[in-house]
């Protein structure tokens, strides 16, 4: 459904697609319950911001944000993101995520999410030349005044989507000629 929204507002609504996003995806319940935002989102969608406030949907038992919610709601904002920025002839996962905790997050928190466009142009290249890649992102959460709470490292697989259908094909048949003997 997501993405049958993003396809739509990309082709009639080009021009507000940006905006689109920003509104469907603060609207989805998948990214609601992570208490997360976004707040802003560049005309070609290469920087988004979101800010996770301090309330009584995410604080903990010392009252500050749990830090389920942190990771939550920076979680599906890299893999969406790049999905739109390099096109549908791609297959793009979440693969891994590490939390490292650097300071309990006693206040409202932020995070920007960042792909130039020679960033996404060398990722294309490499999967031209390579055909899979795993792409490793930071994500730093932090204050207004920029206090680190939190980094999240991301390792998001990205792949020709021709050769992933093809590998795929390939695992499924070999796994269904596996013969086991007792």
């Amino acid at each position: 459904m997501y993405q049958f929204l993003s396809r739509i507002s990309n082709r009639y609504f080009s021009k507000y697609s940006h905006r689109l996003f920003k509104w469907f995806f603060n609207i989805s319940p998948m990214y609601r319950r992570s208490t997360g935002r976004i707040i802003s989102v560049t005309k070609d969608l290469g920087r988004i911001e979101i800010k996770i406030p301090l309330s009584y949907k995410n604080k903990n038992y010392v009252g500050t944000i749990f830090g389920g919610s942190l990771f939550s709601a920076t979680d599906p904002i890299y893999m969406v993101q790049l999905i739109q920025l390099m096109g549908r002839d791609y297959v793009i996962w979440d693969k891994s995520s590490m939390v490292r905790f650097k300071r309990p997050a006693n206040e409202d928190a932020y995070a920007s999410f960042e792909f130039t466009e020679e960033e996404v142009t060398q990722l294309k290249q490499q999967i031209a030349e390579e055909k899979e890649v795993n792409l490793v992102k930071l994500v730093e959460i932090k204050s207004k005044e920029g206090k680190l709470f939190c980094e999240i490292e991301k390792t998001i697989y990205v792949a020709d989507k021709k050769y992933y259908k093809e590998k795929r094909a390939k695992k499924s048949s070999s796994e269904s000629t596996v013969k086991v003997e007792v």
